[in-house]
């Protein structure tokens, strides 16, 4: 898959409210499903499956078996990777043209 893909796949992951508040829900532990659903109680069982199963595909979350349980694991890489690909150089290039534009103001 090339690299443009994946990153298809990250952004349209990340496109949805409800998987972004699953990313932050693994950001400090992993989680089981049956917790995570209970921290969806307007959705049902099969449709947060349906949204980890997007979160996986797009390597943000891997699953583990333990037993009868699956613990979901947030991947922070390929986020990591958006981040430097294309978050960081814009920022960087946006606070450059700010503190020019500031210098600017500043002479008057």
């Amino acid at each position: 898959m090339s690299i443009a893909a994946e990153h298809d796949r990250i952004f349209k992951a990340l496109g949805s409210a409800v998987r972004r508040q699953m990313l932050d829900d693994l950001k400090d532990q992993p989680l089981t499903t049956g917790t995570l659903v209970a921290h969806f109680p307007e959705l049902d069982r099969c449709t947060v499956m349906q949204h980890l199963k997007v979160l996986e595909e797009a390597g943000l979350v891997i699953a583990e078996r333990r037993g009868r349980e699956r613990w979901n694991h947030l991947d922070p890489l390929p986020i990591h990777a958006i981040h430097e690909r294309w978050i960081g150089p814009h920022a960087a290039g946006a606070t450059a043209r700010l503190a020019t534009l500031k210098r600017e103001l500043e002479r008057g």
